[in-house]
């Protein structure tokens, strides 16, 4: 399955099937991160139900510690 993520297009497995899926896949799994697919913001208690499809466009912002 093809999905644009920030802008680039990715084949990811057929087993991604929700935001969850594609967040452990991406290892972004344990970490804090704000999902956009289709225009739409997905909230993070939506998302182990929330379907990705063939064509979705997502943007995947995670937050990333420092000093």
């Amino acid at each position: 399955m093809v999905l644009t993520i920030n802008g680039t297009k990715k084949e990811m497995p057929e087993d991604t099937t929700t935001i969850h899926k594609l967040l452990d896949h991406l290892q972004l799994g344990n970490k804090k991160a704000v999902v956009e697919r289709n225009g739409m913001i997905i909230k993070k208690e939506e998302q182990e139900q929330e379907p990705v499809k063939e064509g979705d466009s997502l943007e995947i912002v995670h937050f990333v510690g420092g000093g």
